[in-house]
């Protein structure tokens, strides 16, 4: 008798210790927080549509099983395996933004989808994750220590900028320049030289809205740039000449660049109510459901502003609203928690990640993923302007989703190689 008590210990504590290992392998942020955000966004998608003769719910939970399929596989292949293949796919990606140009689908204003098998996808939302794969290998070999060393990164991100910028998508543009800063500044870069690119910005506004504010900005800049660069006197003096080029050439771009209702978004922002039915509609209707919320929501398929379709195209960039209606802020703090926690464990990955390449990726993808939620969130709440972006695993598309998605997968490769490793040794 205590023979056979002692083996059904042994099988059971066996059995219990094997499942333990099994589990720690088992990256449960990156897995249930995808699985939530998802079976949430079904139904969310689903109330949207409630008045219509079709509905996109099942898609969107058909293209997340795929996904799904796609990361599980990805996340068993070690990340270093991948690197032979990066070329390859940036320059498919590359070609296939050229041929968006020639041969694209196009829908309200943009031209960014081709057609395949009665399929749109967006190459756009690919050449993100080729774009971060490149950006890891070159900033592997070659850390940020001089200024010289920037060229080539930002050189790999123009090409594709420029095109997706031009289609137009300035949404997506924008995500390119978050993960190039992020990245650049993982690899050593000091952050005085993000900034001043990014200065620019400012600079444009103040050329189009305090144009005596450029007396005091520009300098300001020149000064940063001389305290920062190696090459002060020269550093001061190129930042100063290009700044005060961005302030001479805005109004040009502002009139010939961009299109009607991108400057409609990036001005209604600051005051939709200049235009309640037209490009300030958006974001009236969207702070409304929001609000009308309050702390515990309509409840799911309940909202009446969702149901009554009071924004178009709710299901997509959107679909935030929808959540602030029917889950109140209760339902959105939780979202926005999930999201943390997913960039939070990103972080964590990057950091014991067993090489620089592996690094460097898990923070260009935990970058694109947190600049998107912050935008759209500020967006859907009136504290932004409207750029197109989606929210991740809860805007419908099926594009962006399947990216997000294989870039998990690569992430979760990357935890399991760290993991394995720390074991071994």
């Amino acid at each position: 008798m205590q023979f056979d008590l002692d083996l059904s210990k042994r099988l059971l504590f066996g059995h219990s210790s094997l499942f333990k290992k099994r589990f720690r392998n088992f990256e449960a942020i990156l897995w249930l927080t995808p699985f939530f955000l998802v079976i949430l966004a079904g139904l969310l998608i689903a109330s949207t549509q409630r008045q219509t003769n079709y509905a996109d719910w099942y898609n969107h939970w058909i293209t997340a099983c795929i996904g799904f399929a796609l990361a599980f596989l990805i996340a068993q292949i070690p990340v270093e395996r991948i690197k032979p293949f990066i070329l390859p796919s940036y320059l498919i990606t590359i070609s296939s933004l050229f041929f968006v140009r020639v041969v694209g689908v196009s829908a309200l204003g943009a031209q960014r989808w081709i057609n395949i098998g009665g399929l749109n996808f967006q190459p756009s939302e690919f050449a993100k994750i080729s774009a971060i794969l490149v950006l890891a290998s070159i900033l592997e070999r070659n850390r940020i220590k001089k200024p010289s060393n920037l060229l080539k990164p930002i050189s790999v991100i123009l090409l594709p900028w420029i095109l997706v910028f031009f289609q137009p998508d300035l949404g997506t543009s924008l995500v390119f320049g978050a993960f190039l800063f992020a990245m650049l500044y993982w690899s050593g870069m000091p952050i005085e030289w993000g900034l001043l690119p990014l200065s620019a910005l400012i600079t444009a506004i103040f050329s189009g809205v305090f144009k005596i504010g450029l007396f005091i900005w520009i300098p300001c800049m020149g000064f940063l740039a001389y305290r920062s660069f190696p090459s002060r006197r020269l550093a001061a003096l190129v930042t100063t000449f290009l700044q005060s080029v961005m302030a001479l050439i805005t109004p040009w771009l502002w009139t010939n660049v961009l299109k009607g209702y991108q400057r409609d978004r990036l001005v209604l922002f600051l005051d939709p109510a200049k235009d309640p039915l037209g490009g300030g509609y958006h974001l009236l209707q969207s702070k409304v459901g929001i609000g009308s919320g309050g702390w515990f929501g309509t409840g799911l398929l309940q909202g009446q502003l969702t149901k009554l379709s009071f924004i178009p195209e709710q299901h997509t960039d959107f679909i935030f609203s929808a959540l602030g209606e029917e889950l109140g802020f209760l339902g959105t703090s939780i979202v926005i928690m999930s999201f943390f926690l997913l960039i939070l464990r990103l972080l964590n990955i990057a950091r014991s990640a067993r090489s620089d390449f592996e690094s460097l990726l898990v923070i260009g993808v935990g970058s694109m993923i947190m600049f998107q939620v912050v935008v759209n969130i500020f967006m859907t709440i009136g504290l932004g302007p409207v750029t197109g972006i989606p929210l991740p695993f809860l805007s419908y598309g099926r594009s962006a989703l399947l990216v997000n998605f294989v870039s998990l997968g690569l992430c979760i490769s990357v935890a399991r190689r760290a993991l394995f490793a720390s074991r071994s040794w």
